[in-house]
């Protein structure tokens, strides 16, 4: 920080003060202060929608990495079988195909479409905090330089030059946060409306991309059953014979 920076810094850490106790009188701006609270909302709402998004991504790629496992491991089972040997080899098969597809269709498109959008958007908010927090600052200035030039008018000085400089800074002060807070009070709700159209093409992208590799999962998955025996009943009745066989066995435990 320039030894200016550090000077502006303490000046106006004194017109907060003087503010605080009512010495300086400070300028209640309603409109813009809902519209920054709008901002921050939605700000809030992008890094929380990129974090799941990322956490998503992350899920299904642990997801396809446990499938992966669980198929290695189910395929030894089957190794020296007799019964359905077949089935280990092609479940590992399948798994193995929509491992390749969730790294490979799924992945890149899924960054592309949803999570680098989203993260653009983020990108947004550390330029418009600053401006805000400018606009905050020369606030600060103006409101101070106009309380100079009142207590110059309520108490005239001897030196009759102090009350026009005075006014000159004040007028100066207030040019300069008129244009920055007009420029934010301008730009800021196009933004807050432009997060539906933008968000629009992401979302669909994410609808989609999760449509396309549930149908995948579901067609790959199913084309197992032909492996199987035909049910002759409800599955979870199949499920509890098979636990009831266990469970008559003197090595096991299950209660």
């Amino acid at each position: 920080m320039s030894w200016t920076s550090f000077k502006k810094s303490v000046n106006r850490t004194g017109t907060k003060i003087s503010q605080k106790i009512g010495a300086i009188e400070k300028t209640i701006d309603q409109d813009f202060d809902l519209e920054e609270q709008r901002i921050k909302s939605l700000e809030a709402k992008c890094e929380k929608l990129h974090k799941e998004t990322k956490g998503y991504l992350e899920s299904m790629r642990s997801l396809s990495s446990a499938q992966l496992k669980i198929a290695e491991t189910i395929n030894h089972f089957y190794e020296d079988s007799n019964d359905n040997s077949l089935v280990g080899n092609k479940y590992k098969e399948v798994i193995d195909r929509l491992d390749h597809d969730c790294r490979t269709y799924l992945d890149e498109p899924y960054r592309r479409t949803v999570n680098e959008p989203i993260g653009r958007l983020c990108d947004y908010f550390p330029d418009i905090n600053e401006a805000i927090k400018r606009r905050y600052n020369k606030l600060l200035d103006y409101d101070k330089q106009r309380a100079k030039a009142r207590k110059l008018i309520e108490k005239p000085p001897d030196d009759a030059t102090k009350l026009p400089r005075a006014e000159q800074a004040a007028n100066e002060a207030r040019e300069l946060y008129e244009s920055l807070n007009n420029q934010l009070c301008t730009e800021l709700p196009k933004l807050i409306d432009l997060r539906v159209p933008y968000i629009d093409p992401t979302f669909e992208a994410l609808v989609k991309i999760q449509l396309k590799f549930s149908q995948e999962s579901y067609d790959s998955l199913s084309s197992l059953q032909e492996y199987f025996p035909q049910n002759d009943g409800p599955v979870d009745n199949k499920i509890d014979a098979v636990l009831q066989q266990m469970r008559d066995l003197s090595i096991c435990g299950m209660s």
